[in-house]
C-alpha cells in the first residue's frame, strides 16, 4: 500500500514537472511561425505523453516479463526525462518569482510611479528560459555519452603499496582486483571482454573478486561465465559475496528456491576457477612466506544491507602470517570492525560503492554523491599501518553507465617500505 501511495505521489509530481516545463517551450516558441510552433509543441507533448504512459506501464501495470535491455532502456529514458525537466523547471521557477515580485512591486507602487520593466521582464524570461532548456540538455548529453563510452570505458589503475616489515619474498608481488561484475546489466560483450584482457594483460601473481557477481539471480552468469573464465593468477583467484549476490532483492517462491539460486552462483565461481570464501580464510606460501587470504560474507555498517560475515570465525588460525589480506564487499566493515578489532590485517580490499557511477575525479580532487554515504568510496586509504582500497567497480546497476567515474581493473604491486 505504501508502494502504491508512493507512485502515485511521484507520478503527480512527473506530470506537474512536465507540465511546468512545457511553459519553457511554450514562451520560447511563441515568436517562431504558427507550423513551426505546433510542431515543436507537439514534438513535445507527444514524448511527454509517450514518457507519462510509460512510467504508468512500468510502474503500475508491471515490467517482470519484460526483457532486461529493453527494461533498462526506459528507466533510463525516464530517469534522463525527469532529470532535465527538473534543471529546467529550476529556472522557469527563478522567473516566476522574479515576475511574481514585479506584479507586487507595480501592484503596491503609486500609480504615477513609472515603470519600465515590462520590457525588462520579457527579455530576462526568455534569456531564463532559453538557459533553462540548455542546461536541461547537459544531463540528456552527459547521460547519453556515459552510456556509450563511459560504461565500459575500463581503466587499470596501478598502486604501489608500501608496507613496513614486508618479507623481501613478497616485495614486487602483484595483486589484481575485480569488484561488483553485476552480469546481469551488461549490454556489450564485446566490450566487457576488453575489460577482462586488460586485466590478463598484468600478468597478476595473485587475483581477487569483492563481490557482487550478480544483480540478483544466477542466471545473469549464464552468458557470461566464458568470459570471465579468463581470469587466471598462477596463487590463485579468490572471491566474496556481496549483498546482491544472495537473492535478497527477489521474491522467491521458497527458501529452497533461493538457496537453490545461491548454490548455482558457487558453482559457476567453481567452475570458472575461482575460491569463493564464505566466512574462511586460505593460507598461502610464497617463497617461505606464508599470505593468509580472508574472504567474509557480506557485512556492512549501514543497517539496510546484510551482516553475514563472521570476521572472528574467518580470521582464525593465521597466526604464522606474514602478510594478511581482508575480502570484504562493504567498505564501511573496514572502520566499524576491521581498525578496532584486528589489527593483524595488513590490506583490505572492497567494492560496493560504484562511486556512485558518477562523480568528479581529477588530480587532487574527487568527488560524488556516494561520500556523503561513504567514507571510504573509491581509492586508497590508510589508518596507521592498515590499508583499505576500495575498487569502482567493473560493471553498473540501474543506470546503464558511468558519468566521470570510469570502471577499474585494480592492480597492486606489495613493496618493502
Amino acid at each position: 500500500m505504501q508502494r502504491v501511495f508512493l507512485l502515485i505521489l511521484f507520478f503527480v509530481l512527473f506530470t506537474l514537472v512536465e507540465w511546468y516545463a512545457y511553459q519553457a517551450i511554450k514562451f520560447v516558441t511563441r515568436k517562431q511561425k504558427s507550423v513551426v510552433k505546433k510542431g515543436l509543441r507537439g514534438v513535445y507533448l507527444t514524448f511527454t505523453f509517450i514518457s507519462l504512459s510509460t512510467f504508468f506501464a512500468y510502474n503500475f501495470i508491471g515490467h517482470d516479463s519484460w526483457e532486461w535491455t529493453f527494461r533498462t532502456f526506459i528507466r533510463v529514458l525516464l530517469f534522463v526525462n525527469f532529470l532535465s525537466k527538473i534543471f529546467l523547471v529550476v529556472f522557469v521557477f527563478i522567473d516566476d518569482i522574479h515576475r511574481g515580485i514585479k506584479w507586487l512591486i507595480r501592484k503596491y507602487s503609486k500609480p504615477n510611479a513609472k515603470n519600465n520593466s515590462n520590457k525588462e521582464g520579457i527579455s530576462r524570461s526568455e534569456f531564463l528560459a532559453k538557459t533553462g532548456i540548455i542546461v536541461a540538455a547537459l544531463p540528456v548529453v552527459s547521460m547519453s555519452w556515459g552510456v556509450i563510452s563511459g560504461a565500459h570505458d575500463y581503466r587499470v589503475r596501478r598502486i604501489n603499496l608500501p608496507i613496513k616489515g614486508l618479507p623481501s619474498s613478497l616485495h614486487g608481488l602483484r595483486i589484481g582486483q575485480l569488484s561488483d561484475i553485476h552480469a546481469g546489466s551488461f549490454w556489450n560483450k564485446t566490450a566487457v571482454q576488453g575489460g577482462v584482457d586488460l586485466f590478463e594483460a598484468e600478468k597478476i601473481d595473485l587475483a581477487f573478486f569483492t563481490g557482487d557477481l550478480v544483480n540478483n539471480k544466477a542466471s545473469e552468469m549464464r552468458d557470461w561465465g566464458n568470459v570471465f573464465d579468463k581470469i587466471k593468477a598462477p596463487l590463485g583467484v579468490y572471491s566474496v559475496l556481496g549483498n546482491h549476490d544472495y537473492g535478497d532483492y527477489v521474491d522467491w517462491a521458497s527458501l529452497s528456491a533461493k538457496e537453490k539460486n545461491l548454490n548455482e552462483l558457487r558453482t559457476i565461481q567453481k567452475n570458472m576457477g575461482w575460491q569463493l570464501l564464505e566466512n574462511e580464510n586460505r593460507l598461502l606460501e610464497v617463497d617461505g612466506e606464508k599470505i593468509g587470504i580472508i574472504g567474509v560474507e557480506n557485512w556492512s555498517a549501514r543497517g539496510h544491507f546484510p551482516k553475514y560475515g563472521d570476521l572472528k570465525k574467518s580470521s582464525k588460525g593465521l597466526e604464522e602470517s606474514a602478510f594478511n589480506i581482508l575480502l570484504s564487499h562493504d567498505p564501511s566493515h573496514w572502520q566499524a570492525e576491521v581498525l578496532p578489532n584486528f589489527p593483524q590485517i595488513d590490506l583490505t580490499l572492497s567494492g560496493h560503492t560504484h562511486g556512485m557511477q558518477f562523480g568528479v575525479e581529477v588530480p587532487g580532487f574527487k568527488w560524488s554523491p556516494v561520500q556523503y554515504f561513504y567514507d571510504e568510496w573509491a581509492g586508497l586509504y590508510k589508518s596507521n599501518e592498515q590499508y583499505l582500497y576500495v575498487n569502482r567497480g567493473y560493471g553498473y546497476i540501474g543506470f546503464p553507465g558511468r558519468v566521470g567515474i570510469p570502471p577499474e581493473v585494480t592492480v597492486i604491486t606489495l613493496e618493502k617500505a
